[in-house]
């Protein structure tokens, strides 16, 4: 029963096509490395927790066969938050600064068929940040990693084939970034020179599809003259007139570019990690706009579950939730993570349905 729930969660949000994730990185002037993204679910909670995992800790892969996948030991320590299921890392960091999130990839994430003479060096992909956070400090070695790893299913579909799958994206403290990508069963990683990442279509298509926004500048459009009548700005931020503001991957994409590249650069750390929410608070996504029958809008208070940033340089991982905006820091270098056990606590203390009063004297 619970291998079933399990299936049925992750194939609802790998197939629908409102699941929805926004990625940035940002650079501060004091060289502090930053990358950050929102998860958006509106069918019900994902049941994210925040994960806390030690070094030594032992792992073995889910396969299509069940857990029989490669075995390993932890080498490095992290934090991430889950998605559906305690072992399925959404997004996290690991005690060296390296970051790695998963974004879903309908319809154009597609793995090899499972091979099962390959089952011991199989990794789920749902699995595989886990894998990457507690393995490898550099993008360099997660690159040397996949010449020695198969990307499997947890679990096939009732024709054999595998359901599509995520993207992925890796980060180091050094400020390397890369997208992994598996369409047809192959593997192709991009360095990721714009520091943005959504969904579907591939990475290297979102890239040129930047080239339809050419157009597109800070400030405001200079004012000119058809005929007799002159044609002007009627208000401030005329130059990004044609931004798309859809939430389609696409459309994200390209704002999230934008956006982030149009931002002052922040002085440091703290400023990094502000920007980063306030860039991120353009992407949330309203509950309603998921659902044409408003009768079946789920008592979710938005379909952005959580939003996280981590602080790579400084090893601080931030969140908020759909709950309690409030942002929260988990400081890595406060932890040993050679004697702390590994714990699944709840994102928020309760699901906040009242506000702070702030008392006048």
């Amino acid at each position: 029963m619970k291998r079933l729930i399990l299936f049925c969660c992750t194939f609802c949000l790998i197939f629908n096509p409102l699941v929805a994730c926004t990625g940035i990185a940002i650079h501060t002037l004091d060289n502090k490395y930053i990358q950050a993204r929102t998860i958006e679910w509106g069918e019900f909670s994902l049941q994210s927790k925040l994960i806390i995992s030690p070094r030594n800790q032992e792992f073995q892969s889910l396969t299509p066969q069940g857990r029989n996948g490669i075995k390993w030991k932890a080498k490095y320590g992290f934090v991430g938050i889950s998605v559906a299921q305690d072992n399925f890392i959404g997004e996290g960091m690991n005690e060296k600064g390296l970051n790695a999130g998963l974004f879903y990839f309908a319809h154009y994430g597609s793995l090899a068929s499972f091979d099962s003479t390959k089952a011991h060096q199989s990794i789920a992909d749902m699995e595989l940040v886990t894998y990457i956070l507690s393995n490898f400090e550099t993008t360099d070695e997660v690159r040397e990693a996949f010449k020695h790893i198969v990307v499997v299913p947890f679990m096939l579909l009732k024709d054999g084939k595998a359901p599509p799958t995520a993207h992925w994206r890796v980060s180091d403290a050094q400020g390397k970034s890369i997208v992994i990508e598996i369409m047809q069963g192959k593997v192709q990683i991009h360095t990721n020179p714009i520091g943005v990442l959504t969904n579907s279509p591939d990475f290297q298509w979102q890239l040129t599809n930047l080239n339809n926004y050419v157009n597109l500048k800070a400030g405001s459009a200079k004012n000119f003259s058809i005929r007799n009548q002159e044609i002007f700005p009627v208000g401030a931020g005329s130059g990004m007139l044609g931004l798309p503001g859809d939430f389609t991957p696409p459309s994200r994409f390209v704002r999230a570019a934008f956006f982030l590249h149009t931002a002052p650069t922040p002085k440091d750390s703290y400023a990094g990690v502000t920007q980063a929410f306030h860039i991120l608070n353009l992407f949330d996504l309203p509950i309603g706009t998921e659902f044409e029958d408003k009768n079946k809008i789920p008592n979710l208070p938005s379909a952005t579950q959580w939003t996280a940033v981590s602080n790579q340089s400084d090893k601080e991982f931030f969140y908020k939730t759909m709950y309690n905006s409030q942002i929260r820091k988990i400081d890595l270098k406060t932890i040993n993570f050679e004697t702390i056990k590994p714990q699944a606590l709840n994102l928020d203390a309760q699901e906040k349905e009242s506000f702070e009063n702030i008392t006048i004297k």
